[in-house]
């Protein structure tokens, strides 16, 4: 049997950062930039500084699951998901920690152009941020092993990625931001839904008590489904309220996305729910991005 080339390092460590999990970690950033073109308060630089701090968070994330998975014993050979660069011994422990602290890092250096703008709070937000994101599978008490990975998920890459990234550009947060922080946060907490739900047997035999394993592979099923209908259905109810024009509800042409996304989690099991992880977080980007559309046509 011929072995099986090693990947160049540049392959390594784009495996390691997960390129298709950005997507969805840019949606916040679109949707809150999107509320403050609305507003006429859209600021071209801070929306970009958030930009890169959202997707350097995503990263340290990946980067740092990917190691301290592997630590805890939750990542195997029998794992269904992506290849895990650790795990799969193409690179150190001590390599990928490193890597986490430069990407933290940077997201840091970022942050202080954002706290230099609208001031100390943001770097509060920023180290929670940092924090959630170690702790989501690292530290004395893993956010992930509790069954809290669902809630940290919604709030930051929901709430605060949109009211954030409104807040840096405006300065204060608007009833609409925060409402439409919601759809986001839900769509995100659903791509983690899949994930947990496509390692449900190889996390529960790890003793990882994800919100999957505590509910079972019909209550994950149910929970994914609430996240996206509400994701949808906030919509026309903010438009009624006139928080939000009715040009917003061409976020529902994201819809066929969605629906293709949800017939894959409730037919398929293990690894063809990579499929569904993709189509649900490309879903987040694109409700975003026509939402956008909705505000301009507005």
């Amino acid at each position: 049997m011929i072995a099986q080339e090693k990947p160049s390092l540049f392959r390594i460590w784009w495996l390691a950062i997960r390129p298709r999990t950005l997507p969805a970690a840019a949606s916040g950033v679109v949707m809150g930039s999107a509320l403050a073109w609305r507003d006429g308060s859209f600021q071209l630089f801070p929306a970009l500084a958030a930009l890169l701090v959202a997707l350097l968070l995503q990263i340290g994330s990946n980067v740092a699951n990917d190691v301290y998975d592997f630590e805890r014993g939750a990542d195997t050979a029998e794992r269904h998901g992506p290849l895990r660069v650790t795990q799969a011994k193409l690179l150190a422990p001590s390599q990928v920690k490193q890597a986490m602290w430069v990407i933290f890092g940077l997201a840091a250096l970022c942050g202080l152009y954002l706290a230099y703008v609208r001031g100390w709070v943001v770097i509060l937000i920023g180290l929670a941020a940092i924090v959630s994101a170690i702790a989501y599978t690292g530290g004395p008490f893993p956010l992930g092993y509790y069954g809290l990975g669902d809630l940290f998920v919604f709030l930051f890459f929901g709430v605060a990625a949109v009211a954030g990234t409104y807040f840096v550009q405006v300065g204060s947060v608007s009833t609409a931001a925060w409402w439409m922080s919601a759809p986001v946060g839900l769509i995100i907490t659903a791509i983690l839904v899949v994930n947990n739900l496509r390692d449900i047997d190889n996390d529960r035999a790890a003793g990882k008590h994800t919100l999957a394993v505590m509910l079972g592979e019909r209550g994950a099923k149910i929970e994914y489904i609430l996240c996206m209908a509400i994701a949808y259905l906030i919509l026309p109810v903010l438009g009624l309220a006139k928080m939000v024009p009715v040009t917003s509800l061409l976020s529902w042409l994201s819809l066929p996305i969605a629906a293709k996304a949800t017939r894959t989690v409730f037919t398929q099991k293990g690894r063809p729910l990579n499929a569904a992880l993709a189509g649900t977080g490309q879903t987040a980007l694109v409700y975003s991005l026509l939402f956008l559309i909705g505000i301009w046509l507005a």
